[in-house]
């Protein structure tokens, strides 16, 4: 195989072997902890300009399929592991992980210290990292390195946001394949997604909870989305830090209070903005498919799927109005918040679970009951 080389910004060295597509990308080098689901992580949006290290060490033993894909190309800039699988058997695999990230122009790097890699990063927080199967000289990557752009303060947003809106029914196109889909006979509610990043699994478990979606981009302003007339808003995930998107924080401010929202990862964070709170940048982010965070009102713990590198400040919220509802168990950052009058609630991780855990499907399940709450009430707009 081809030498591959990875460079952090830091000067830290790491030489393996080339696998996917050749050529020379930069990005922000994190981790994910995951045992599997590789294919939602290379295809979330949330991992734009970001290059992803697997702690996991055998990776793509099932392939690619067509089916598990959250956007419709890979988001990351590369991908990092310490061995790729020489077999690949799954019955709904179409190709190799390396034939994917060949045909969608990904490089990968493979036979490096992961775990080397891994314990850098923890210990001294996320890095602007190279890589590249061109220029094999470290001293010439790592002044390409310092010279990339920060991940601090840019919006990213506006990269991976939906052009034009559209109706999200994945049952009524020819393409529809997805087997675990199986919607709940209840009232339909109709609701405008706010697209900053979104995975395809969250717009499928809102299909099967009960609502009926209208995606629109994350630059349509308060207007925009009210001419739609909805019975809710959604907030989506997205990448980049969401103190950058001012023009989304501002859209949010005018619809509080207007109509019942639910956030998740950066829409949480934008929720939070938009009602006067502050976000801060974490060391190394939470990124897996196994972290325990605590329900504080009923004191269950749920184990959650998670793709952020920023954080709400619970001292940045106004007790009076905001209620903290999760935790983190690892760190005890805010994992979840609502407030005391209007009809809204968001949390930092991934209900839609893809991949990971199903503990937090109940969420889709809340915001429907805070929609027929809130017409109940003779509130709706």
């Amino acid at each position: 195989m081809k030498r591959a080389m990875l460079v952090l910004e830091d000067g830290l060295v790491f030489e393996g072997e080339s696998f996917g597509a050749e050529g020379e990308v930069f990005g922000e080098v994190v981790f994910n902890t995951s045992m599997v689901g590789y294919q939602e992580i290379l295809t979330d949006p949330s991992y734009k300009r970001q290059i992803v290290v697997m702690t996991y060490p055998l990776i793509g033993n099932y392939g690619v399929n067509y089916d598990d894909v959250e956007s419709s190309i890979p988001q990351v800039e590369g991908f990092v592991i310490k061995e790729l699988s020489p077999v690949v058997s799954n019955y709904r695999s179409k190709q190799s992980l390396g034939e994917y990230l060949y045909d969608n122009a990904v490089p990968g790097i493979q036979g490096i210290d992961t775990r080397k890699l891994v314990t850098h990063l923890r210990d001294n927080g996320v890095k602007r990292g190279v890589i590249s199967t061109i220029d094999l000289d470290a001293d010439s990557l790592l002044q390409k390195v310092i010279n990339s752009p920060e991940m601090t303060g840019r919006d990213l947003v506006k990269e991976v946001t939906t052009f034009e809106s559209y109706q999200f029914d994945e049952t009524l196109l020819p393409e529809f394949t997805w087997p675990l889909l199986e919607l709940k006979k209840r009232e339909v509610f109709n609701i405008v997604c706010i697209d900053s990043g979104i995975k395809r699994n969250i717009l499928r478990k809102l299909n099967q909870h009960g609502f009926k979606v209208t995606v629109v981009s994350a630059t349509d302003t308060y207007e925009d989305i009210m001419s739609k007339n909805p019975d809710g808003v959604f907030l989506s995930n997205g990448p980049g830090d969401p103190a950058a998107c001012d023009y989304l924080v501002e859209t949010v401010k005018q619809l509080i209070g207007k109509v019942p929202i639910f956030g998740i990862c950066l829409g949480h964070q934008i929720l939070a903005l938009a009602l006067g709170g502050q976000t801060y940048k974490l060391k190394f982010g939470h990124r897996g498919a196994n972290h325990p965070v605590m329900d504080l009102e009923t004191r269950k713990v749920e184990i959650t799927a998670q793709n952020h590198g920023f954080c709400v400040d619970v001292d940045s919220l106004d007790s009076k109005d905001i209620e903290v509802t999760h935790i983190n168990l690892n760190d005890k950052t805010c994992e979840g918040f609502r407030h005391k009058r209007h009809p809204l609630f968001s949390v930092q991780y991934h209900p839609e679970s893809s991949p990971g855990p199903h503990d937090s499907d109940y969420l889709f399940e809340r915001f429907h009951q805070l929609i027929k709450n809130n017409q109940a009430s003779g509130q709706k707009v």
